[in-house]
């Protein structure tokens, strides 16, 4: 094995290592997140690290069989994350006053 290639294969283990070290955080995350939207983007970093992950198996493998599966994820994700942004603003919208609300309000 040349330099190059033990130095290639050191940074894609300390790759792997930190996208473990990232999963296990996000659990954790997932896990005491105080709220939806927390919840929401803790799936949405769960896509990236599953789609950095099969980059770095691809990666170890030489082997672009992946990269499609990347690119649907991604596309999941993006659409995900903007569903649940859109189902978020709209239930936190604020309501219309009714017409003549504004003289009954006591503040």
């Amino acid at each position: 094995m040349t330099a190059p290639e033990q130095a290639d294969r050191i940074l894609l283990t300390a790759a792997v290592v930190l996208i473990l070290v990232a999963g296990a955080l996000l659990l954790a995350r997932i896990w005491r997140g105080p709220s939806m939207l927390d919840r929401a983007i803790s799936l949405d970093v769960c896509a990236a690290l599953i789609i950095a992950g099969l980059a770095a198996k691809s990666a170890f493998a030489r082997d672009p069989f992946y990269f499609p599966i990347m690119l649907v994820l991604a596309f999941l994700g993006f659409t995900g994350s903007v569903g649940i942004a859109r189902f978020i603003a709209v239930r936190d919208r604020p309501r219309p006053l009714r017409p003549g609300a504004a003289e009954e309000d006591p503040r």
